[in-house]
């Protein structure tokens, strides 16, 4: 039963020394407190760092061209070579573990136009298969799809930073149409991919996405591809497949298949990887520290309820003599220790989430929460059970300690 004379007995005992009480409690506080904003704080940047690689296929790869560094077949180190539009069915066929492969081209920035107003701009050509590498984050519109393909229609897909250039806030802008040089493209759709990230090509903000056979004609690109982007089936691993693609376009172009600067295999699911440990690492040092600042602050509990015990000898002493038994005695001195560690630590961890939601506020853009700082249930959870149970360890000694008074003995201490 709930014994409530009980506990306004630990409450005056707690406060009757403020200081001492407080300070003790705020070795709990902090130690709760750093494991709480720490493990809120790396979740926070582990989603700001993924938001680097936000869109982009686990298991995709880019290949393209640079100065070959080996001779090979006769051809000097340094020669120059470019992709070719055939490499894309070359690899189809010869490389069967693949899934999407597609082709695109670069060109040097321009200008796009829109009435009065202008844009600093990158143009990208692509396949609508491009989306299956990098996932746009259309605000309206669409995508490049087969019939723009096929009919190299000249329309375009634009990034946020050119939409809010060219167009007020909150227009629709597809349907409008933009020039870039003396060319008019037809907007059919808006992409709010985030620029911070890694970006293929240019700013994915200013970049302007026009159909690949489009690009090809308008800038007279003829049959050359400046990259080209590949995912791997289900179950493959694009590590074990960087030598095989590299084997094929250098065959076809007489470069030595050795040759792994000459042609560049970039493969992000090395960065994945990379990530993964990193935070692996990261949490485990948490972890590390958090628990650490916490024992020690379990640790000063311990420490003072000992002084406490001493100094309460006498009373003891004359509440064993009264009829109190070992096991009331225990609980007693327990519950204040549980208690004491129990509210320093739940104020921990409710400052913690507090400061945690001031910086997910700050990371917040058009509404967007841009990384989430903070814990989940069940950690906030977990955390309150390691603050009772270490309230129940630290008062074990000192509750001992009292268990061992015998009444006799307490009434002659001084």
């Amino acid at each position: 039963m709930f014994d409530l004379d009980r506990y306004r007995e630990i409450l005056d005992t707690l406060t009757r020394n403020k200081t001492r009480s407080f300070l003790t409690g705020f070795g709990v506080f902090w130690g709760v407190f750093m494991l709480v904003a720490l493990i809120g704080g790396g979740q926070g940047l582990k989603e700001m760092l993924e938001m680097n690689f936000d869109g982009f296929a686990t298991n995709s790869a880019m290949v393209w061209a640079q100065p070959t560094k080996k001779a090979y077949k006769g051809f000097l180190k340094g020669r120059r070579w470019e992709l070719e539009y055939n490499d894309v069915e070359r690899l189809r066929q010869q490389v069967p573990e693949l899934d999407i492969i597609t082709p695109v081209l670069f060109s040097n920035g321009g200008f796009a136009y829109h009435g009065d107003r202008k844009a600093e701009i990158s143009v990208n050509g692509r396949s609508p298969d491009y989306q299956f590498i990098e996932s746009p984050q259309l605000r309206y519109g669409r995508y490049i799809n087969e019939m723009d393909m096929q009919q190299r229609r000249k329309v375009c897909v634009i990034g946020k930073k050119t939409y809010k250039d060219l167009f007020s806030e909150g227009v629709d802008p597809c349907g409008k149409s933009i020039r870039i040089d003396s060319i008019y493209y037809q907007i059919v759709g808006v992409d709010f991919r985030s620029a911070e990230g890694v970006n293929i090509g240019g700013d994915a903000g200013s970049t302007v996405i026009l159909p690949i056979t489009l690009m090809q004609q308008v800038y007279n690109r003829g049959n050359d591809v400046d990259m080209i982007s590949v995912t791997g089936r289900k179950g493959v691993v694009m590590s074990q497949l960087s030598q095989p693609i590299r084997e094929v376009v250098a065959q076809a172009h007489a470069i030595d298949p050795t040759d792994e600067q000459g042609i560049m295999v970039f493969n992000t699911e090395i960065l994945f990887q990379l990530l993964d440990n990193l935070f692996r690492g990261v949490n485990f040092l948490i972890w590390l520290v958090g628990l650490g600042t916490l024992l020690a602050g379990a640790i000063g509990v311990s420490n003072i309820m000992m002084v406490t015990v001493r100094e309460r000898t006498t009373e003891i002493g004359i509440r064993r003599a009264i009829g109190a038994t070992p096991r009331m005695i225990l609980s007693q001195i327990i519950s204040e220790s549980v208690i004491l560690a129990t509210v320093a630590g739940m104020s921990g961890i409710l400052f913690a989430v507090l400061i945690l939601q001031m910086l997910q506020l700050g990371n917040t853009e058009d509404g967007i929460v841009k990384a989430h700082f903070q814990v989940g249930f069940w950690t906030a959870l977990f955390a309150a059970s390691v603050i009772a149970l270490m309230g129940v360890l630290a008062g074990l000694a000192p509750a001992f300690r009292a268990m061992s008074i015998k009444p006799v003995d307490a009434m002659r201490d001084e």
